[in-house]
């Protein structure tokens, strides 16, 4: 174990979850920021726990070959680009070995299994500037002066810098428009320690395809002083299209306050994902990289394969994003999200697209799909509510079990999963592996550029009982005994006993051999009586007694 202050040389072999180096010095786990794979580094000890501890890079003993130098000059003060000193062909690289390495760890996936279904991450051509996006904070100087920029990173205190490279280039012209405006008519920034003062944030959004603006100016207050001016300024911008403002009075982290109103213009811009056209509020969730969206969104189109006759569900649909993708091919798309306005949007964006076979439910996704489950059983007769397809596109915590289980009994043929984190889509994959699905496709989608964030796809199909595949055998090569008598059931029980602890029935055993297209008697082990109720083999079991299987080389 290393104390506190202790100065050692020690080589990076991994990125943390919020971009820090990780490197190992006699087993001792070090989180070192600014570090990158491939780095040594002499590095000082701030804060050490039993099993792993942080420390501050002091120098770079031998720099990673794959380290760059990075384009923004606050690139390590500023917390939104982690990993902007590492190369780019090494940050896809790195971004698909987390998802692999998730599958694996987290997922208990076979690393053979992983590499049959994996695709190449999809990358950018241009990494910068892809940021449809921005929200910046705005605060005060030592000289008095009103500044904006982004917060140092883990620190509320501004870094001072309009020209930020992951955003476009319009948002430095319209950020020094609004400081203008505060110094001329002493417009005070917001002060989070003492509650007062008026600007809080600027939101801008632009289209890239309708090069359309918005700002909305998020104030301590309901009323902006001498608005006309600013408005003035900034409608001679080209492009400008909606300026509003949200009052948040909360002393509390939340950026947008609930509710917003226009100043000048429409509450709205609109942009295209394909051939999609979306109306973009201030308080709508819309994707902030649009080139990769149009990837994203069209990788789980091409996943799901419509032919123009299934019904959808696609769960956490925000504003109809993908809904509206996929309504495009499927014959019925149903929507949930638990955003009221944002499931306006999604029924606004339908309408403004034609798009007649969507429809949109306001809901927590993992109560609105089991509530219709069981209502359509009661509806219907005892019948079960089926779907073709569900496409799932869930925050980071990732899928309620509840809704893994709801979808496990809806039996779509496809199951569709976007995620944002590969952690707790590892999780959920391995849910639903184990009831009855199997991955076929999985790739990652680069999102977020210079940061550690990945977005995945992944396709799964239902795991049907007669699935089968096509092999050449050597019948000369083929042991001339039968399978069958390789392991005797005695020694099937004897082995899932020993190794897992389980007790199994030689019902079972014929049971989980028939599955696995091992011949038994024709009658072999089956109740006498007409009619009989036979007991099925558990999951727990039938995986315990294949394991037998496969260690006496019978599968």
């Amino acid at each position: 174990m290393l104390n506190k202050n202790d100065v050692v040389t020690v080589e990076i072999t991994d990125i943390g979850v919020g971009g820090e180096g990780i490197g190992r010095v006699d087993g001792y786990t070090l989180f070192i920021k600014d570090a990158i794979i491939g780095d040594v580094v002499e590095a000082k000890v701030m804060k050490a726990k039993k099993n792993y501890g942080y420390a501050r890079m002091m120098e770079i003993i031998h720099p990673s070959a794959d380290r760059v130098e990075p384009k923004c000059a606050f690139a390590r003060k500023c917390g939104g680009c982690q990993i902007q000193e590492m190369s780019y062909e090494r940050q896809l690289a790195f971004k698909e070995q987390k998802i692999r390495g998730n599958l694996e760890r987290i997922g208990g996936f076979d690393r053979g299994k992983i590499d049959a279904v994996m695709e190449p991450v999809e990358g950018m051509d241009e990494p910068f500037h892809y940021r449809n996006k921005a929200q910046f904070p705005f605060g005060t100087d030592k000289e008095g002066n009103p500044v904006t920029g982004f917060y140092a990173g883990r620190t509320h205190d501004i870094i001072a810098n309009t020209e930020c490279i992951l955003g476009v280039e319009q948002n430095r012209e319209i950020l020094e428009i609004i400081l203008q405006y505060m110094k001329e008519n002493c417009v005070a920034a917001y002060d989070e320690k003492s509650g007062k003062g008026l600007i809080r944030h600027v939101l801008i959004r632009y289209g890239f395809t309708t090069k359309e603006i918005m700002v909305c100016l998020v104030i301590n207050g309901t009323k902006l002083p001498k608005a006309d001016r600013l408005i003035k300024k900034l409608t001679q911008l080209e492009g400008m299209t909606s300026i509003t403002l949200s009052p948040n009075t909360r002393r509390d982290n939340v950026i947008m306050g609930n509710s917003y109103e226009v100043l000048w213009g429409q509450g709205f811009i609109t942009d295209y994902i394909g051939n999609v056209k979306y109306q973009i509020s201030p308080l709508s969730f819309y994707q902030v990289n649009p080139v990769q969206t149009e990837k994203l969104y069209g990788l789980a189109l091409e996943y799901a394969d419509l032919k123009g006759t299934e019904t959808v569900w696609d769960l956490y649909c925000g504003i109809g994003t993908i809904s509206l993708f996929l309504a495009q091919k499927a014959k019925q798309v149903y929507g949930v999200e638990i955003v009221p306005q944002a499931i306006e949007d999604a029924k606004n964006n339908a309408k403004i697209n034609e798009i007649n076979n969507a429809a949109f439910y306001v809901g927590k996704a993992e109560e609105v799909l089991p509530d219709y489950y069981e209502e359509y059983a009661k509806t219907h007769g005892g019948e079960k509510a089926r779907a073709d397809v569900i496409v799932v596109d869930p925050p980071r915590k990732g899928c309620d079990e509840t809704l893994l289980e709801t979808i496990v009994k809806m039996e779509p043929e496809k199951v569709v999963y976007v995620s944002c984190d590969s952690a707790t889509l590892a999780r959920d994959l391995k849910y639903l592996c184990e009831n009855g699905y199997e991955i076929r496709k999985v790739r990652g989608v680069d999102q977020f550029p210079e940061s550690v964030h990945v977005e995945t796809v992944v396709l799964l199909s239902q795991q049907k009982p007669d699935d089968t595949i096509e092999i050449d055998l050597d019948l000369d090569e083929l042991d001339a005994t039968s399978a069958e008598t390789k392991a005797t059931y005695q020694e099937i029980k004897d082995y899932v006993l020993k190794e897992f602890g389980l007790k199994v029935s030689n019902l079972y055993i014929s049971q989980i051999k028939r599955k696995c297209g091992i011949e038994v008697g024709e009658n072999y082990n089956l109740p006498k009586t007409e009619n009989p109720k036979v007991p099925q083999c558990p999951k727990e079991k039938e995986d315990a007694i294949k394991a037998a299987l496969k260690y006496f080389a019978m599968i």
